[in-house]
């Protein structure tokens, strides 16, 4: 059992999606594949189904996944739930955007296993593929991830970068999105 299978039984326990987020894939165009790495119970999966993108949504909660499931189900939405390990899971060759929101922390003791998953995500990736992670505002959470992504041999286009607001939370967050060039 996951640790979120008890946060989870609370609908809703981490609000809903950021409205930057969904402003800006709203916009965003071609409406492709997404894949949801740590979806929990589905609300930027959900949110950006409804907006017409395919999306494969990851997480070890069973309990997110299948309530994620049944409301896609419900509203005929074309979104699959998998439950499993997202530093396990592969990038599919058709996955035209990857999310990563608040999956990385880079917390000491989480440091060096999540550096390397985001750079396997990101070698992944396909040419043209889009990019976006959201995580806490911090000096050194921002840094890190600029590091981890600007140390790569990969060449990126940044299509948005800046703070964004979580108000449940009453905090800050940083979006990054970028697309991948060859």
């Amino acid at each position: 059992m996951s640790i979120y299978d008890k946060h989870y039984e609370e609908p809703h326990y981490f609000g809903q999606p950021y409205s930057e987020l969904v402003s800006f894939f709203q916009k965003y165009e071609p409406k492709g594949h997404v894949l949801d790495l740590g979806c929990g119970q589905g609300r930027d999966s959900l949110a950006l189904a409804r907006m017409g993108y395919t999306v494969t949504s990851v997480d070890v909660s069973k309990v997110g996944i299948s309530d994620m499931v049944e409301t896609a189900r419900r509203e005929d939405l074309n979104l699959v739930g998998i439950v499993a390990d997202i530093y396990d899971y592969r990038v599919d060759a058709d996955v035209n955007i990857i999310l990563l929101d608040s999956m990385v922390h880079f917390y000491k003791r989480d440091r060096e296993k999540e550096v390397e998953f985001l750079r396997r995500v990101m070698r992944e990736l396909r040419i043209g593929g889009v990019l976006c992670v959201v995580v806490w505002e911090s000096k050194r959470i921002e840094a890190e991830l600029e590091n981890t992504i600007s140390n790569s041999s990969i060449d990126w286009v940044s299509l948005f970068d800046g703070l964004i607001d979580y108000p449940e939370k009453d905090m800050k967050m940083r979006m990054i999105i970028k697309r991948k060039r060859g």
